[in-house]
């Protein structure tokens, strides 16, 4: 196993500007033994957390999200952190009928115009189960570890430049709690999540690999197929990138373009993928798009059931 890998962690720790982010800095700071780092970022200091492989953490604080300044944040994103193996954003989530109690986890990119930024999910897999592990340890039974689809804040609006995300060659997934103000104050959700960020990198383990296509944003399919686990516990998903059905439509997947969109998407996973998994309810033209990716990249297609039953599915390789 390579030693001293490292990870960077973008978080707001401006009281003053949204929710989450800057409990989770606060927990960080008392309840770790955290070091300055030597140099800073968005003018504050960056502090430093080595474990006993020699990976290294680095907590990188902000006046705001760096979604939303990307082009400011970018040339010193790439300056200071630009070779590490993995990095996220801490933030809240929060939307229009979107769950209760949940802590998430999604791979960023612009599913519109198809520019998705790099994706790992053995480090997905990694944080997602620390998660659950510590929730489990902690008694916070009434909140959930969940996987969303997988977007990008830094457009919102009609604003913003997708592009920018190819310009950041270090994977990188958003890390939440949401999605309603009891759940963003909620200190031991939130401790939940800051101890899960020294855990990215506890396992490297093979992954069946997978492209998701199709369901809601919180689609329970997908978010469940996290924590499966089958032949004794040596078999594992590995979910990154999921485009859910309201962006296939909203990014016209139907068209010609389509394909070339999916591919790209495709081809930011590290370690590439396994097979695709698709929503059964899908239209027919994205089942199409579903089957033509399965045969551009020589991999199964697999209806959203068969996640329930991972033995019995047939891979390629």
């Amino acid at each position: 196993m390579k030693e001293n890998k490292r990870v960077v962690y973008y978080i707001c720790d401006n009281h003053d500007w949204g929710y989450v982010s800057y409990i989770v800095w606060d927990i960080l700071m008392e309840e770790l033994n955290l070091t300055p780092a030597g140099f800073p970022f968005d003018g504050r200091e960056v502090m430093k957390y080595v474990d006993e492989n020699k990976n290294e953490y680095y907590f990188a604080p902000t006046d705001i999200a760096i979604c939303r300044d990307y082009t400011k944040f970018l040339p010193d994103m790439n300056k200071y952190f630009g070779d590490f193996d993995m990095s996220g954003m801490v933030t809240w989530h929060e939307g229009i009928n979107a769950p209760e109690k949940v802590i998430t986890v999604h791979t960023i990119g612009d599913v519109n115009s198809g520019c998705f930024g790099p994706a790992n999910p053995l480090y997905n897999h990694n944080l997602m189960w620390a998660m659950e592990k510590i929730r489990k340890e902690k008694g916070l039974d009434d909140f959930r570890v969940v996987t969303e689809a997988t977007h990008w804040s830094g457009v919102y609006d009609g604003e913003g430049d997708a592009g920018l995300l190819l310009k950041y060659p270090v994977p990188m997934v958003d890390i939440e709690v949401g999605s309603e103000t009891d759940s963003w104050f909620n200190k031991e959700a939130c401790r939940v999540l800051a101890h899960s960020l020294l855990h990215i990198f506890d396992e490297d383990i093979k992954l069946h690999n997978l492209l998701c296509v199709g369901g809601v944003h919180f689609d329970p399919n997908f978010a469940e197929s996290v924590h499966a686990s089958w032949n004794e516990g040596q078999e594992f998903f590995g979910i990154s990138h999921i485009i859910a059905n309201q962006w296939l439509v909203s990014g016209e997947y139907e068209n010609e373009n389509g394909i070339n969109k999916a591919s790209e998407c495709i081809d930011s996973i590290k370690g590439g993928i396994d097979g695709i998994v698709f929503h059964d309810k899908l239209k027919g033209c994205y089942k199409d798009l579903v089957r033509k990716l399965g045969e551009k990249y020589n991999v199964p297609i697999i209806k959203h059931q068969a996640l329930r039953n991972p033995e019995n599915i047939s891979w390629n390789k």
